[in-house]
C-alpha cells in the first residue's frame, strides 16, 4: 500500500474561498509535475523545488486551464506522513477542486481512502496509534476542554506514560524468563517481592488511566440530555436558554412541539446534546401520541433527564405519575417560571423559593428557573456538570483521557498482570507468570500500536473523514 501515491481533497466540501488537495507518496512530486504549469520567473516544477517551498501557477489536464493554484512543495521525511507531499491550494467550490482531483487521478495518483494519510503517518513511525486518534479527536472536538484533551494525547503525554507502563512489564518479563532459562536457580524471596511489588505499581497505574475512560468519552462524544414535563411547562423555553437562541417555537397553546429536536451546546466546556421533547400527557391526537412514544424512547436512550415542571402550579396527578415514571434515570427536576413564584406573598414561599405545596416531594435535585427572564440557568448548568462529571475537571486530567479501545486493552492488561502477581506470590511455576506478562505487554501495546492487527488499523482508521 505505501508503494501507491495518494490524493484527496482535504477540506470540507462546498462553497469556499480555497480548497486543499493533498497528495503523498514516492511519486507524488512527479504526478504534481504531470499537472503543474509555473507561472512567473520564481516558480518551479516540483521535482526540482525546494523542500518547504511555495509556487504559483496553474493546473492543466491535457493542455485545458483548470485552475489557478499555489503548489506546496514538502519532501521527505519532513512531512506529515514522512513522504514526498504536494498541497495544492485552488479556488474553493465543488467544481475547482473536483476538476484538479480528477486532472491529479488522471496523472497517476490513486484516490485516498478514509484516514490513509494518518494511517501512513502511523505506519511510517511519525506517530503512533494512540496519536492517531488523537488526530480525529482534534478534528471532532466540540468544545475546549475536548480540544485541549486531544491536543495532550497528539503531543504525545499518553503515548509517553504507556510506553513508560510497557518498559517496565517487559523488564518484569525478562527478569522471570531468564530465571526460567536457568530452572536451577529459584527466585529469592526479596526479588520475588521485588518483582510483585513493580507490578502492583504497574496495576495501579492503569487502574488511575482506567478512571478516566468515563470522562474521556463525555468529552469525546457528549451526552444526551432530554428535556421532558408536561404541556406548557417550559421546555421550548428551556431549550433556548441553554443553546443562547431560539431554536424551539415557543407557544402558550399546549402541544406545539410534536417531534424531537436536537441541539448541541458546550456546558462548562461538556458538549451536551439537549432533546426538546413533545410534552408528556393523555391524548387521542395520533400525531401527538407518536411525539409522546419518540419522548419515551429518548428518555430510554439518554444519559440525563431535565424534568421540567411549573413552579407556579401545584403538582398534577401526571406529573406524580411522570416523576415516578422516570425515577430511575439520572435526572435534574428543574422548576420552571420563577419569576411567577416571586410574585407570590413571603408566607407562601419556603425558603428556598419554592411554593409550600411542592416542598417535601421527594423528587431529586432540584434547580428553580425563569425561563422568561434567565434566571437560574447558569445555576442549572452547574447542576449538569456535576451530574455528569465527578467532581473537578483539571488540567492534569485531559492528558491521559482513554477511549473506549484503550479502556478494553488495559483491562485485559490488569487482569494478566494480577494473573502472574498470582503466580508469583503462590509460588506456581514460573511459566504462569511469564504467560500473564507476555499477555499484558501485548495489551498494552496495543494502545499505542506496537501490537496490532490489520483488522484493528482498518476499525481506527475507517473512521476518519478521506483526506486527514
Amino acid at each position: 500500500m505505501l508503494s501507491d501515491t495518494i490524493a484527496a481533497i482535504a477540506t470540507p466540501l462546498g462553497e469556499g474561498g480555497l480548497a486543499v488537495l493533498r497528495v503523498s507518496g514516492p511519486q507524488a512530486l512527479l504526478v504534481a509535475d504531470k499537472v503543474f504549469v509555473p507561472v512567473g520567473k520564481s516558480s518551479q516544477k516540483p521535482s526540482v523545488a525546494a523542500s518547504h517551498t511555495i509556487h504559483y501557477g496553474r493546473v492543466e489536464r491535457d493542455g485545458r486551464f483548470v485552475d489557478e493554484v499555489l503548489v506546496a512543495v514538502l519532501r521527505a521525511p519532513r512531512t506529515f506522513t514522512r513522504e514526498d507531499t504536494v498541497e495544492l491550494s485552488c479556488h474553493g467550490g465543488l467544481l475547482p477542486a473536483k476538476l484538479v482531483l480528477d486532472a491529479l487521478l488522471a496523472a497517476g495518483a490513486r484516490l485516498a481512502g478514509p484516514g490513509e494519510f494518518t494511517q501512513r503517518a502511523f505506519l511510517n513511525g511519525r506517530i503512533d496509534l494512540a496519536q492517531a486518534e488523537a488526530v480525529a479527536d482534534v478534528i471532532h472536538a466540540r468544545t475546549e476542554l475536548a480540544l485541549t484533551a486531544a491536543g495532550e494525547q497528539l503531543a504525545g503525554k499518553l503515548s509517553q506514560r504507556i510506553h513508560q507502563l510497557r518498559d517496565d512489564l517487559m523488564r518484569t518479563l525478562a527478569h522471570v524468563e531468564a530465571h526460567i532459562d536457568f530452572p536451577d536457580e529459584d527466585i529469592a524471596p526479596d526479588t520475588r517481592d521485588l518483582l510483585i511489588e513493580r507490578l502492583h505499581r504497574a496495576v495501579g497505574f492503569m487502574d488511575e488511566l482506567l478512571r478516566t475512560a468515563d470522562e474521556g468519552q463525555i468529552l469525546r462524544r457528549g451526552i444526551r440530555a432530554a428535556i421532558i414535563g408536561r404541556p406548557n411547562a417550559g421546555k421550548s423555553s428551556l431549550l433556548n436558554q441553554l443553546l443562547g437562541h431560539d431554536r424551539a417555537i415557543v407557544s402558550p397553546i399546549a402541544g406545539t412541539t410534536r417531534d424531537t429536536i436536537e441541539e448541541t451546546a458546550n456546558v462548562r466546556g461538556i458538549p451536551v446534546v439537549f432533546v426538546d421533547t413533545a410534552g408528556l400527557r393523555d391524548s387521542r391526537d395520533a400525531i401527538e401520541i407518536e411525539g409522546i412514544r419518540r419522548t419515551r424512547a429518548m428518555v430510554a436512550k439518554a444519559e440525563l433527564v431535565l424534568h421540567v415542571l411549573d413552579a407556579s402550579e401545584p403538582l398534577s396527578p401526571e406529573d406524580e405519575q411522570f416523576l415516578a415514571e422516570f425515577a430511575g434515570k439520572k435526572r435534574i427536576v428543574v422548576w420552571n417560571k420563577a419569576d411567577l413564584v416571586e410574585r407570590r406573598s413571603p408566607a407562601r414561599r419556603e425558603p428556598d423559593g419554592l411554593p409550600t405545596e411542592h416542598a417535601g416531594s421527594e423528587i431529586g435535585a432540584r434547580v428553580f428557573v425563569s425561563c422568561l427572564t434567565g434566571a437560574g440557568i447558569e445555576a442549572l448548568k452547574d447542576a449538569i456538570q456535576q451530574a455528569v462529571w465527578d467532581g473537578e475537571i483539571r488540567a492534569e486530567m485531559l492528558q491521559v483521557m482513554i477511549n473506549s479501545r484503550h479502556q478494553e486493552a488495559l483491562q485485559r492488561a490488569v487482569s494478566s498482570t494480577t494473573g502472574a502477581i498470582a503466580a508469583l506470590r503462590d509460588n506456581l511455576t514460573l511459566e504462569l507468570a511469564a504467560m500473564d506478562l507476555r499477555i499484558a505487554v501485548n495489551a498494552v501495546g496495543e494502545v499505542v500500536g506496537k501490537t496490532t492487527t490489520e483488522d484493528l488499523l482498518d476499525s481506527i482508521f475507517s473512521q476518519f473523514c478521506i483526506g486527514k
